[in-house]
């Protein structure tokens, strides 16, 4: 295992509540629970003890427990409900696995959609961090399918309205090409979740992917459109897979 990623604490915040759609982390997609697609890749490249799943869910935990590792506390309530956010997450986290495992120098967070995760863009984005000392995080993200300038809103009244009305006219290739977060993973330096640094305080670089890897799971309809993504770009993952541990 490379020197970077023995030095790396992922943490996957996977919280049981969702009121659009139950239990989504553990809904079952392309034969396997969601939560299970981005754990298959992590185990190619770390050990069970490099992980840690932040969840205040008896099932998830069952399910990562399965294939070996250990949660071993249960998320409070106070960062559990609608409004708790991912910093906040990924810090109480960092802090519990510091003072009771040991010391890291980075933290990958990684989301439990992200069923296209692969082990190459994970490596890559750590190459960037560990090339960059003045940049605090690598977050993976993708380019809007439309110019953003052109975005209209509804007014009170009811009409359409353009957030950028002097971008009317302007032609699409002189319109200068947006990007947004991929919710797949954020790969940072400890001293930056330590500091609770986030996209506006910080030195940030985006990890770009292309926009077929990019699934967005918030309705019914976007686990349809994902459970075609995985036929055409996943193979299955194996029936029998398990985390190994060096403990």
């Amino acid at each position: 295992m490379h020197e970077n990623l023995i030095n790396t604490l992922v943490i996957i915040p996977a919280r049981g509540g969702s009121k659009r759609i139950i239990e989504k982390n553990a809904k079952v997609i392309h034969g396997h629970p969601m939560i299970l697609w981005p754990l298959y890749t992590l185990s190619k490249l770390f050990n069970a003890e490099h992980i840690l799943v932040s969840t205040d869910s008896q099932k998830i935990k069952s399910l990562v427990e399965s294939k070996g590792l250990k949660v071993p506390f249960k998320r409070p309530k106070s960062l559990s409900d609608d409004y708790t956010g991912i910093v906040e997450v990924t810090k109480h986290a960092l802090n519990w696995y510091e003072q009771n495992i040991r010391k890291v120098k980075f933290v990958l967070t990684v989301y439990p959609t992200a069923l296209m995760l692969s082990e190459f863009d994970i490596c890559k984005a750590m190459e960037i961090l560990e090339k960059d000392k003045k940049c605090d995080s690598i977050m993976s993200a993708t380019n809007f399918s439309f110019p953003i300038q052109r975005a209209v809103y509804k007014n009170n009244y009811g009409f359409a309205k353009m957030f950028y009305p002097k971008k009317y006219s302007s032609r699409s290739q002189d319109l200068v090409q947006a990007q947004h977060d991929a919710g797949q993973f954020y790969l940072s330096r400890v001293e930056a979740v330590r500091n609770s640094k986030i996209l506006t305080n910080s030195k940030v670089k985006l990890y770009m992917l292309n926009r077929n890897k990019v699934i967005d799971i918030d309705t019914p309809e976007d686990f349809e459109i994902a459970e075609e993504k995985l036929k055409l770009y996943k193979k299955k993952i194996k029936h029998k897979w398990s985390f190994k541990s060096n403990i």
